[in-house]
């Protein structure tokens, strides 16, 4: 007999289908605490992820509105106010610690290491920016290209050359990753590195060979290359 007839005879006898509704309720009966605890944890997690969810975009609402005026701030190359604040706006330091969870406060890390970066406090330039994390494919890989610029400003090499490297990487395209592979050659250059150096001077080459940096990448590898007694 077919799984499909024994389920209609099953609907179709009453008796069968009342001693099925009684073992119900019995394991209901003998299991009541557990199953309505089991109930409300469901309840409140879904009320607990909309919940979240409605705080997490009520707070980056009011994290944007504080973070239009620092941006504006730093653009208007005012460094102390855009991280600090002025008046009744905060700056871009307290919109990153207080919003954090957020795009907004997010971004603002950003902003503030940017900030930091034009004062030259390198060691808190590269922290704010670390904590920031994007998708945008153009975003996150200025971030990995400015926390290697200051480290060439700190004389980290190494350190600035790994993260050119990972800005270069970062979803490569014509227009951003040749200038992020130059700077990854000059800081293969400062660490004495000239092999690498070279060979991303080639990358640039091969890879991108209409871009600017094309040219500039053939005379500099030349250069190298003669340097080292290459033909």
């Amino acid at each position: 007999m077919s799984k499909k007839n024994t389920a209609m005879e099953f609907l179709e006898d009453p008796d069968a289908l009342a001693g099925q509704l009684e073992r119900a309720e019995d394991f209901f009966e003998k299991n009541r605490t557990v199953i309505i605890g089991v109930v409300a944890g469901i309840v409140l997690l879904v009320a607990g992820y909309f919940g979240y969810r409605y705080y997490q975009s009520s707070q980056d609402e009011t994290a944007q509105n504080e973070l239009f005026p620092a941006v504006y701030k730093l653009e208007a190359d005012s460094l102390k106010q855009a991280l600090s604040g002025a008046g009744a706006n905060p700056g871009l330091l307290s919109v990153a610690d207080n919003y954090g969870s957020t795009n907004a406060g997010n971004l603002a890390s950003f902003y503030a290491g940017v900030a930091l970066l034009k004062q030259g406090k390198n060691d808190e330039a590269i922290e704010r920016l670390k904590d920031f994390s994007s998708s945008d494919l153009l975003v996150q890989a200025r971030a990995y290209a400015l926390i290697g610029d200051a480290y060439m400003e700190k004389k980290s090499f190494d350190e600035a050359a790994n993260y050119y490297e990972k800005a270069a990487d970062y979803k490569p395209n014509k227009f951003f990753s040749p200038a992020y592979l130059t700077k990854l050659a000059v800081a293969y250059e400062q660490a004495k590195q000239n092999d690498k150096a070279i060979e991303t001077y080639n990358s640039i080459i091969e890879k991108y060979p209409e871009s600017a940096e094309a040219v500039n990448a053939k005379k500099y590898k030349s250069m190298l290359q003669a340097m080292a007694g290459e033909s």
